[in-house]
């Protein structure tokens, strides 16, 4: 029955989500070309809050727990696992005061409403991931906009999502090279629960009822640690210890 009732509720998702984007593509074109970067920004931060919205429509919810203050006047590195497309929006809403870039993957730069421009245009990085050279080099050129910018960073370390929740290893190469060129960082590890439960599916129906979580854990630097192994032990078992399996 809760399969059944999906198939309508994800059509609407999906017709909302869309109009959304499509409208928000030449909104961001117009704010980046007549106004700059900061209108820009606030125009991808609205998008952000109705593409949350459109989850209601599945009955889909979210919370964000934040029990610590992130400074706005040092650049952020957000790190975290990565469950389903679903973590992005709230991930950009919940720290827009912070500036998020992503790095992410080089095809998503193109062909994607509003999307594709915003990875273009807004400030993050494209890597390609079955060229390690071309994306270190392409990190650590995003990495020096950060420091300089005061901007945040996110970067998802298990290079795919997981599709059933369960988090993958690590790969720290993207990670390390942030940590490195990026000195002056507050590191934030973020913990996602049940996003993945919006794929239970597959892609049609979506899944719905779900109570999406995301949490930051206590920021850290670089500096409180003794080198840069233990640093990556710490945020990845901070992450991990607070995923529900």
């Amino acid at each position: 029955m809760r399969k059944l009732i999906a198939y309508p509720l994800t059509c609407f998702y999906f017709l909302f989500f869309g109009l959304f984007l499509l409208i928000f593509h030449p909104i961001q074109w117009l704010c980046f070309n007549l106004f700059g970067y900061t209108a820009h920004k606030k125009s991808v931060d609205i998008l952000q809050f109705f593409l949350m919205r459109c989850h209601h429509l599945l009955g889909n919810s979210y919370t964000y727990i934040n029990t610590y203050k992130i400074e706005n006047s040092l650049p952020v590195i957000i790190v975290s696992n990565h469950q389903s497309m679903a973590d992005i929006p709230p991930i950009m809403w919940y720290f827009r005061k912070h500036h998020v870039k992503f790095v992410s993957k080089k095809e998503l730069g193109k062909g994607i409403p509003s999307v594709s421009y915003n990875l273009r245009h807004g400030g993050s990085v494209l890597i390609e991931r079955k060229n390690p050279r071309q994306a270190i080099i392409a990190i650590r050129n995003f990495s020096d906009y950060i420091e300089s910018n005061n901007r945040a960073a996110v970067i998802f370390p298990e290079g795919t999502r997981s599709r059933d929740g369960k988090p993958k290893p690590f790969q720290t190469k993207g990670l390390e090279t942030l940590i490195k060129y990026i000195p002056s960082a507050v590191i934030v590890p973020v913990t996602i629960n049940n996003s993945w439960e919006t794929l239970r599916y597959g892609k049609f129906p979506m899944g719905i009822g779900n109570h999406l979580t995301f949490k930051a854990h206590k920021p850290v630097k670089a500096i409180d640690f003794n080198s840069t192994e233990a640093l990556l032990s710490y945020i990845e078992t901070t992450i991990k210890k607070d995923i529900n399996e």
